[in-house]
């Protein structure tokens, strides 16, 4: 993944996943931090709707997912569109998803309220096969896309 897609899902914090359960298609926002590795990290509690279905199969469940900062305007729109697979984090990756996630949203530690519902939440991994960054500051409709 280039450093243009790292930057523009760096500047954004709210991941929109779009998944399918057993009703068909779905979508949830969730805020989410990029880790070292190019995967997005989010928390969840695992009874929502969203987290029973992508915790439907451990070794993954494909996703789809968009990124973008409210308020841009149309000659300056930026963000993602992507692809990916996500699962819930144990362990190790468990750990690391948590140091990520505390590193991108501190404030949460000075809350005791939001820090136990973040201890208690499920941590999940989307790792992006596919991704494209629009960015009309290069031209309406400038696609870049990875791989």
């Amino acid at each position: 993944m280039t450093g243009a897609f790292r930057d523009a899902l760096a500047a954004c914090a709210v991941l929109n996943l779009a998944y399918a359960d057993e009703d068909g298609p779905q979508a949830c926002a969730v805020f989410y931090a990029p880790a070292a590795d190019g995967s997005l990290v989010f928390v969840s509690s695992p009874s929502t709707r969203h987290g029973r279905a992508l915790a439907a199969d451990p070794a993954g469940v494909p996703v789809a997912f968009t990124v973008q900062a409210d308020d841009q305007s149309w000659r300056t729109l930026r963000g993602v569109q992507g692809r990916g697979v996500c699962h819930r984090l144990t362990g190790i990756d468990l750990d690391v998803a948590r140091k990520t996630y505390a590193a991108r949203f501190p404030f949460v530690a000075d809350d005791a309220r939001l820090a136990g519902a973040l201890a208690a939440a499920g941590h999940w991994r989307v790792r992006p096969t596919w991704l494209r960054l629009i960015d009309n500051a290069r031209g309406f409709g400038h696609k870049t896309e990875w791989p």
